[in-house]
């Protein structure tokens, strides 16, 4: 057993819990999400995890283009790393019978890739996922399909489609017929399956008239539905992609003191109400370089970054989107080598870390859809505020080399006014000048929940001196067991 890490992670859970504990965050149980209150995590079946050898039809581990073996049934056996992270919507990929292990090259629309597993199992992966409160979204390749699917195959198609890529097809979606065909599959497929959403994916040259036909048809097959896609388009998506984001963000966290003067640029336009689509917030996808190499390049340890890059993404106006992997520092420049299967022996630092800033998150509607306000921007020391009439927040991100100092002055948040630190477990109070002095160490993230000034914390006293009795009844274990082996 690793000591340190065990006495590190009792003391951050107690205090932690000890400080939500305290403070009152707002979040009505039962209330309906929009997209703007998701968090996404964002899989590929057949690299996850490999359950049943049932479906084990043609895979080959060593081969990286090749069917790994992943399926349904692995990602319902590992569940509880789903819970540990606490996302709300899991993004699976497109999971159509396909030529790919990644599902893009979609050999027939109306079928469940066999090496997943049955459409049996697919509707069991999603009842679970929903009785442990998460949802699920599917994607929906509209071109660069097999050259063998089975609509082209057919002999009154040949005016459907046109090649792309080698074995790949795009379907000429200004055609009536092959716009009727696509809406019908996708339509049905949401009418079998109770998936949460559909990414569109693979746009090609489909106009946006038709991508519009596609979502209003989704939506009144299920008005909750969520529909969106991993590529710009001015179609009537409920979230707001900018390929941009990924370059923009790896460019500000892969290393400390970069220039952070366009933090803001992805979500901007949300956080100004200049729309009402949310910005989607990534530090990578499945189709970029993992954030993990861009960090690794710089010779920076890519945990920290990660944490750090993740902590600022997920208290910003958007909706998060983080790949699989990210958890465990996967790394890669380009497909198939960033889609590697997930390591789940791997330490589990950045899970714990993603499980804390999410159990925060899901509880506070103002971290999720408030209010929010820059404070601070310069080379990497970012304060801003999230606020709504129930709470506010004071996010400091000190993304640089050295501990920082900031002066946080009353007219922001009020007099006589604590804030509680969420994970370096600091209260800051008024200092004799009026102002809140915050104190970050370098390459860390604070989440400041603002408060009344209550005086002694009695539950974050008891919470300390818990976590102090449960040390001394181990060290007092260790010291038993030890004699007892020495006896015998």
């Amino acid at each position: 057993m690793n000591v340190a890490k065990w006495i590190s992670t009792a003391v951050a859970s107690a205090l932690l819990a000890s400080t939500i504990g305290t403070t009152t965050i707002a979040h009505a149980e039962g209330e309906t999400h929009q997209i703007k209150d998701e968090s996404i995590y964002d899989v590929l079946v057949d690299r996850f995890f490999d359950k049943s050898v049932e479906n084990d039809y043609n895979i080959n581990a060593k081969d990286p283009k090749a069917f790994h073996g992943g399926d349904f049934a692995g990602i319902a056996t590992k569940i509880n790393h789903l819970q540990d992270l606490d996302f709300t919507l899991i993004s699976m990929g497109s999971v159509f019978s396909s030529e790919t292990y990644d599902g893009s090259a979609v050999v027939d629309y109306s079928k469940i890739e066999r090496q997943f597993g049955t459409s049996k199992e697919f509707k069991s992966l999603l009842n679970d996922l929903h009785k442990n409160n998460m949802k699920a979204m599917v994607d929906f390749p509209i071109n660069n399909v097999s050259k063998d699917n089975v609509w082209a195959l057919e002999g009154d198609h040949k005016d459907w489609y046109t090649t792309a890529n080698g074995d790949r097809i795009n379907w000429k979606t200004e055609n009536p017929d092959v716009q009727q065909a696509l809406i019908k599959a996708v339509v049905d497929f949401v009418g079998k399956y109770e998936v949460d959403g559909i990414r569109l994916t693979h746009l090609g040259n489909a106009d946006t008239a038709f991508i519009n036909k596609i979502i209003t048809a989704l939506k009144q097959q299920n008005k909750n539905l969520f529909v969106i896609s991993n590529e710009e388009s001015d179609a009537d998506f409920d979230l707001e992609y900018n390929p941009k984001t990924i370059d923009t963000y790896q460019s500000i966290f892969k290393n400390v003191d970069e220039d952070s003067s366009k933090v803001e640029e992805p979500y901007k336009a949300y956080a100004n109400g200049e729309t009402d689509k949310p910005a989607a917030l990534m530090i990578d996808d499945l189709n970029s370089a993992r954030f993990t190499h861009a960090s690794a390049e710089e010779n920076m340890f890519p945990p920290t970054r990660i944490k750090v890059a993740l902590a600022a993404l997920m208290t910003m106006p958007g909706v998060p989107i983080v790949t699989y992997g990210t958890e465990i520092a996967q790394n890669g420049v380009k497909a198939p080598e960033t889609h590697a299967a997930l390591d789940f022996r791997t330490k589990e630092d950045i899970i714990s870390y993603i499980g804390n800033l999410q159990s925060i998150r899901n509880k506070s509607e103002t971290l999720r859809t408030g209010k929010y306000k820059l404070l601070e921007n310069k080379n990497g020391l970012m304060v801003y505020e999230r606020y709504s009439d129930d709470e506010k927040w004071i996010v400091m991100v000190n993304n640089t080399d050295k501990t920082q100092r900031y002066k946080l002055d009353p007219s922001i948040i009020g007099e006589n006014k604590e804030l509680h630190g969420m994970f370096e477990s600091d209260i800051v109070r008024q200092n004799d000048n009026g102002k809140y002095n915050l104190v970050l160490e370098r390459e860390v993230v604070e989440l400041y929940q603002v408060t009344d000034n209550k005086g002694i914390n009695v539950p974050y006293m008891i919470a300390l001196g818990l976590v102090y009795v449960i040390f001394i009844g181990f060290i007092v274990a260790l010291l038993r067991r030890g004699r007892k082996h020495k006896k015998e």
